[in-house]
Order: structure tokens, then C-alpha cells, then sequence
């Protein structure tokens, strides 16, 4: 079993929202309406998901939100990759999560070929898709394992974060400088300090939620 998680570069109410606001929607789809997890903040997605299909209910807590859609948003925009994803025997597992406005896909295939076939039709005919993580899944349910964490990081972050993680920057003691890894990346050391603090800020973010 083979599991990729691509991102799309979307539209639509929780792509609109979730790039306005920098919040994460999570979307589970059932089948006559949908519930979205809303991390961050809540109004301007209520107002985009109530111009689309409606709210029927709305529940807080915290940080953390629950809307219950009146009908199914994925019925009333239909999704581009759908139609790749059966062609290429791929799964794709709930939720869809939204975040800078892109929308990201947990994809399932039996064999890795099935997954790559599937990834190059959607490039071939221009879908703005990127690859977030991929990965061969040990044996067992993949329902079972712990659904990786959605980290959107620019292209400079990572590979801020590639240089310092293969030369020892977070070995300890350390190997190498920042200044070093500025160096390796071609900008000022402050630069290089930028994009490890915000890709570091990110990740432990994200691992936040998981503890």
C-alpha cells in the first residue's frame, strides 16, 4: 500500500476562506451534507459556506469549531481529481483539509506505479498539484496508522530545513552554523534564521495538536 498527499491549488468556499483567514478546515462529506472542523477564524467561513450551501448548525469550543452544512458541498463543486482518482484505482481518504488556501488530498493505491501513474495524468493536463509528503505504508490497516501531519512549508523553508537536518543542526552538540546553512542556501544568515524559525514554528505546531 502507497500513500501520497498532494496539494491543490483550489477555490471554492473553504479554500476561499482558509486562505483569508490562515485557518485549517478540515471537510468530512457524508451523504446529504458535510462537517467542517474549523481551526482559526470562524466568521468568514460560516459566510462563504452559507452563500454556497448553507449552515444548519454551528458548535464551538475553544479554539476549535464544528459546522454542519445544509447540503454536500463536494455535490455542488465537483471535484477536478475525482474522476483521475478512479481512472488510476486510487482512494482518496477523508478528511480534505484546507489550508492557505490550497486544498490537501490523502491518497491510498494499492502499488506505487497505480500512485505515480495517477500524479503524472493530473501534471499532464495542468492541474495545479504539488506533492506534500509520499510514503510506503507497512503491512497492516492503513486506517490504523496515524494520519501524518499537513505542514505547508515554501520551498526556501525546506530546504533550510533539508540542509540543517542532513549537516547536524539539530544534533547535539551541533554541526553546523546557521551562517554555514545560510551559505549552503546563498542569502544573509538572518535569512536562513527566518525560514528555520517559521518552518520550526510550523512543524511544532502541528504536532501540537496530536499531544
Amino acid at each position: 500500500m502507497h500513500e501520497a498527499i498532494i496539494a491543490v491549488d483550489s477555490d471554492g468556499p473553504c479554500a476561499n476562506a482558509s486562505a483569508s483567514t490562515g485557518g485549517r478546515i478540515e471537510l468530512w462529506c457524508l451523504d446529504q451534507c458535510d462537517l467542517l472542523s474549523v481551526a482559526g477564524p470562524l466568521e468568514p467561513v460560516v459566510a462563504e459556506v452559507e452563500t454556497a450551501v448553507g449552515v444548519t448548525a454551528i458548535f464551538e469550543s475553544g479554539t476549535e469549531s464544528v459546522l454542519v452544512t445544509d447540503r454536500c458541498l463536494r455535490a455542488r463543486l465537483p471535484d477536478a481529481i475525482d474522476g483521475y482518482i478512479a481512472r488510476h484505482n486510487c482512494l482518496l481518504l477523508p478528511p480534505l483539509v484546507y489550508e492557505n488556501g490550497a486544498k490537501h488530498c490523502r491518497v491510498l493505491a494499492l502499488d506505487g506505479e497505480s500512485l505515480t501513474a495517477w500524479y503524472r495524468a493530473l501534471c499532464r493536463d495542468g492541474l495545479p498539484v504539488r506533492v506534500v509528503t509520499k510514503r510506503s505504508l507497512s503491512e497492516g490497516s492503513p486506517m490504523s496508522m496515524e494520519t501524518p501531519h499537513h505542514v505547508e512549508l515554501t520551498d526556501r523553508q525546506r530546504e533550510a530545513m533539508r540542509i540543517a537536518h542532513a549537516n547536524g543542526y539539530y544534533d547535539i552538540p551541533r554541526e553546523i552554523s546557521t551562517a554555514a546553512i545560510a551559505k549552503e542556501l546563498g542569502v544573509e544568515r538572518r535569512t536562513a534564521e527566518e525560514h528555520l524559525r517559521r518552518a520550526e514554528n510550523k512543524l511544532v505546531n502541528s504536532l501540537m495538536d496530536s499531544i
